[in-house]
């Protein structure tokens, strides 16, 4: 049996005060709730309404307007294809900036990388078929081109499990040649400017075609190496 300590008159055990005085502090401070493992602290969320898919919506909303301009007045109108060639060149400016500055500034969202693909294949896709049937353009070109384009996106979602295509230098070319020689055919240059516009335009189809071959070559490789 322990001896019990008793403390003459007058002795304060101070020790036994603060204990006693630390517990009732314990008891009136909130006791933090335990966070479950499988919760993950939140994350910064990129809002979809953002300037630079503001920019790919508005490219967009410009084809439907390229098109209409286009056709105005038979669509071979100086003025209306002046216009038009605005719109156009428009359009290819907002291409060039709104993947740039969602890199930039961290506004990468899911709907970026969908809208802005499918805004690109639309305004080149209108622009060709437009001087197409206005008898600016040969369809052969216009086949070509498109074929490549539906055909580079087809092979995109055929590997996408087994990994991402990555865009090439070449691709940029491509584009940038592409834009150039469609702005030219738009332009109501004079019989000389004619053979620049050409040039420009079996540059942009020779590079179609060869970064074309480029993403098979890739693509096939991706899948078969993903498979051994």
């Amino acid at each position: 049996m322990h001896d019990c300590v008793r403390w003459p008159e007058g002795v304060i055990d101070v020790s036994a005060n603060r204990m006693t005085e630390h517990k009732r502090v314990s008891e009136r401070l909130p006791v933090p709730e335990a966070k479950p493992d499988h919760i993950a602290d939140p994350v910064d969320v990129v809002p979809v309404v953002n300037i630079a898919n503001a920019l790919t919506v508005f490219r967009i909303v410009l084809v439907p307007v390229f098109v209409v301009t286009l056709f105005l007045d038979g669509g071979h109108d100086t003025a209306w294809r002046l216009i038009t060639t605005g719109i156009f060149a428009l359009a290819a400016l907002t291409d060039r900036y709104d993947g740039r500055l969602a890199r930039e500034r961290g506004l990468v969202t899911d709907f970026g990388k969908l809208a802005d693909p499918i805004a690109d294949k639309a305004l080149i896709g209108a622009a060709l078929i437009g001087l197409s049937i206005l008898d600016d353009l040969p369809w052969w070109v216009t086949v070509v081109i498109l074929g490549r384009e539906l055909g580079v996106t087809a092979l995109r979602f055929w590997v996408l499990r087994h990994g991402v295509i990555p865009a090439s230098r070449g691709g940029k070319l491509k584009t940038l040649l592409q834009v150039l020689a469609i702005g030219l055919f738009l332009l109501p240059l004079p019989q000389p400017w004619e053979w620049v516009a050409w040039g420009f335009m079996v540059a942009a189809v020779a590079a179609t075609v060869i970064t074309g071959v480029e993403y098979v070559w890739q693509a096939v490789a991706l899948r078969r190496n993903s498979t051994n």
